[in-house]
């Protein structure tokens, strides 16, 4: 008996691995370039990578494609072109597809944002974090502050009407003052969009060997309520723990990814969620670009997979779906899990009764409490035996990004 009566929407993410220098912060797999960009091979890879799972989404069409990494735009605009032109090529898209592009603010990649744009790239992804010098120079981040300011300048000029700023907050040394300085300048840029995350120290980071001092939980209380004020008051509507939108301009490869939608990644690391009749395939790719451009070439099986259980399914749907503020309806997560719903209450009505889970009807959405203290509520729902996570895909592993 088949566990999905139609499948569920798919999206493509595509991993550019490398990076000018690697943040002291940043967990992705991004890579310092070391020497010439080996772009022609690596598109010719990655379009081998796609070649290789067309058998399993046939008929299937792109609902979004996303293009992350590393940082995509110390590609040239011609290379993007190819790569987009042979994504379309090999999958129908759907007429208004979503296609984003992340981008570094500094001044080379500045100037190819109108060829980005004309080689199909309609929404784009600004890497800022902060626009005070000093945070960025503490983040070690590329550009500085006139940089940034006119990358979103340049993004307006090539008429890239969906455009999202990357921020964050809680950072080394940062005080109350220069975060209400950070969303003063981000709101008056006008974006679409805003990701505004409040920055953790990551495992294998220079950061975590090297731990700089963050400001104090009271401290970081202050700023997010400070942030969200004043982003509620200048129209963005927060739909996700760090996502806020005008006008109605979410992002729709996010929202596939926290719905529980498929998902294929091609590109060194990227991981895949793909739904067959009977069983939920988890599919992750070797990590080290050199290896994944050496398979590609030769055509040898690029991936590694495993089949999600019941238990998997039903823990990675609440953690995705949970972040969203309006949460969930039963019947979504009957359609994407292959589950019945009454597992789901078995679950969520002990959370419930501890004020963390609104449950109404057939929706059910975080309380106030708990979406503040989502990182707990998580830990809660956690199976004894949780899902690997090198293979899981959570939102850092398959490349979840603003």
């Amino acid at each position: 008996m088949s566990l999905f009566h139609e499948p569920p929407p798919l999206s493509l993410y595509v991993h550019l691995p490398w990076c000018t220098s690697k943040c002291p912060y940043c967990d992705f797999n991004s890579h310092a370039l070391r020497g010439q960009l080996r772009e022609s091979e690596y598109i010719d890879a990655l379009l081998v990578d796609l070649d290789q799972h067309l058998c399993e989404v046939e008929g299937r069409r792109l609902d979004s494609v996303y293009i992350g990494g590393g940082t995509p735009s110390l590609f040239s605009t011609e290379g993007i072109g190819l790569l987009i032109a042979g994504i379309r090529s090999r999958f129908p898209c759907k007429p208004d597809a979503e296609v984003t592009l992340e981008a570094n603010p500094d001044s080379a990649e500045t100037r190819k944002f109108r060829g980005f744009r004309e080689a199909g790239v309609n929404r784009l992804s600004l890497g800022i974090q902060s626009f005070v010098p000093r945070c960025l120079q503490r983040l070690g981040r590329a550009h500085d502050n006139d940089e940034a300011l006119s990358a979103v300048a340049a993004a307006n000029a090539s008429g890239f009407n969906s455009t999202n700023l990357d921020m964050m907050f809680g950072l080394p040394g940062q005080t109350l003052e220069e975060a209400l300085k950070d969303v003063d300048a981000a709101v008056s840029a006008r974006p679409s969009h805003l990701s505004y995350y409040q920055m953790t120290i990551e495992a294998d980071t220079r950061f975590h060997r090297r731990p700089p001092r963050l400001p104090d939980a009271e401290e970081i209380w202050r700023m997010q309520r400070a942030i969200q004020s004043k982003l509620r008051a200048a129209g963005y509507v927060q739909y996700e723990v760090s996502a806020y939108a005008k006008n109605a301009r979410r992002c729709r490869h996010n929202l596939n990814y926290w719905r529980f939608g498929d998902y294929l990644g091609i590109g060194a690391g990227a991981h895949s969620k793909i739904s067959h009749p009977n069983r939920v395939l988890r599919i992750w790719k070797v990590q080290n670009p050199k290896h994944y451009i050496d398979r590609a070439s030769t055509n040898t099986r690029i991936a590694g997979s495993k089949e999600l259980t019941a238990e998997d399914r039903c823990f990675e749907f609440l953690m995705n779906a949970l972040r969203l503020k309006r949460g969930f309806t039963t019947p979504l997560f009957e359609r994407r899990t292959g589950l019945p719903a009454f597992r789901l209450f078995r679950i969520c009505e002990p959370l419930q009764l501890l004020g963390l889970l609104s449950i109404d009807g057939t929706r059910i959405r975080t309380t106030s409490k708990g979406f503040h203290h989502l990182d707990e509520l998580l830990l809660r729902l956690l199976p004894e035996t949780p899902p690997e996570s090198a293979e899981t895909g959570t939102p850092e592993a398959v490349g979840l990004r603003p």
